[in-house]
């Protein structure tokens, strides 16, 4: 047996809130690492914080501007020689392209970090990403290392929802970000891909606080239920727009946008039922894109909804955004508008998919201003396009 199937099964085989003390005890066999840390990204994607216990207690990394930061924006391993010390070699922890944190391993004093040791420490990594995902079933030791403060229960709500807040396949890139992260209360994402589609969906949940995030939690799941039956994207939002009405009789209702792409041919059926909107930039020109506004789910009994043709085409990025980003004022009254959102979109347009979000959102941030950012929770996508290439 391999070092990687030591580790590998080390990590299988231990329990769910001990998987850092398994890879600690197999990397200093294995590999003579003196200290092993696990490092997951906050909420609000600021700070790696420390998944440790009494007596271990770390401070948090800031994402920007530290080594482990580095790794974690790069999504590459980044190596610290050490000048009479051992190497420290900081690896992302991520799964299909959803970004967890990093781990960061300190070899024994003197030793390099040779690339074949990187490559094999960069594949436990991987396989510790895993391991982490299936453990949150059992534990909450990995949730609760991702919250640099504590999260409004609505907000609690909002992201157990989510599916993940990135994701990669050979077809597209694809990202999201919500803030304020640990009090967001109405909008959400999902997304879910087959061999052959892509559905994205964009809520914005009326309302503030618990009520907001039963709203969505209620539209959410409608979709899926339908969606999970097999159904089209317009019967899908007729079944969640009765699921709705039904339980709220219309006082309360819900904006979504509904994106459902081909990936071998990028032609897509969209339902735009409300405020969220879609920008897109390809060749270096930002546009709105306008579809025909639909009524929200919910609003009234039995609406019937149809289906839009939209075709994505390789090198696109497409931005979503909630209206709590389109449609924000600053503390002077003034509308943040499609004009500064271009700008702020075409900015960011030689970063990965993966920081697009937070960096929009930032750019967002200086224009309201702290006064007004309790008024609305606001959401970014961010889909990179490249299309399925030919065998």
């Amino acid at each position: 047996m391999n070092r990687f199937e030591t580790a590998e099964r080390a990590l299988r085989t231990a329990a769910p809130h001990e998987l850092l003390d398994a890879v600690r005890v197999v990397l200093a066999e294995q590999y003579d690492a003196k200290d092993v840390e696990l490092f997951m990204a906050d909420y609000g994607l600021t700070v790696l914080q420390p998944v440790s216990v009494a007596p271990h207690n770390l401070e948090p990394l800031p994402v920007h501007g530290s080594p482990a930061g580095r790794a974690f924006g790069s999504q590459v391993p980044y190596c610290e020689e050490g000048r009479g010390r051992g190497a420290r070699v900081h690896l992302p922890v991520s799964v299909r392209g959803d970004r967890l944190g990093v781990l960061t391993v300190t070899l024994r004093d003197g030793a390099a970090a040779a690339p074949e040791c990187v490559a094999e420490l960069a594949e436990i990594a991987d396989a510790l990403a895993h391991e982490v995902i299936v453990a949150e079933r059992d534990t909450d030791l990995y949730l609760q290392a991702r919250r640099k403060d504590r999260l409004t229960l609505a907000a609690e709500m909002q992201w157990h929802l989510l599916p993940g807040r990135s994701c990669s396949r050979p077809e597209y890139d694809l990202a999201c970000q919500l803030e304020p992260a640990y009090a967001v209360f109405g909008d959400n994402f999902d997304w879910s891909a087959t061999a052959d589609r892509l559905m994205v969906y964009v809520t914005n949940g009326m309302g503030e606080g618990i009520e907001a995030a039963l709203l969505t939690s209620l539209a959410v799941n409608a979709l899926r239920n339908a969606r999970r039956a097999g159904i089209p994207i317009a019967d899908q939002a007729a079944l969640a727009d009765q699921a709705v009405y039904a339980h709220y009789q219309g006082h309360r209702y819900l904006s979504v946008l509904m994106l459902d792409v081909d990936l071998a041919t990028g032609r897509a059926s969209v339902v735009d039922a409300g405020s969220p909107q879609l920008l897109r930039l390809r060749g270096g020109t930002v546009e709105h894109v306008p579809f025909e506004a639909q009524l929200p789910l919910g609003m009234f009994e039995e609406t019937d909804y149809v289906a839009q043709d939209f075709a994505v085409a390789p090198g696109d990025r497409l931005i979503f955004v909630s209206d709590g980003v389109h449609a924000v004022h600053s503390p002077k009254g003034e509308t943040y508008g499609e004009r500064a959102l271009a700008r702020a979109i075409h900015s960011t347009r030689l970063l990965p998919a993966a920081e697009v979000p937070r960096a929009i959102l930032r750019e967002l941030a200086g224009h309201r201003g702290e006064a007004v950012l309790a008024e609305d929770d606001a959401l970014v996508v961010c889909l990179d396009w490249r299309g399925r290439q030919p065998r």
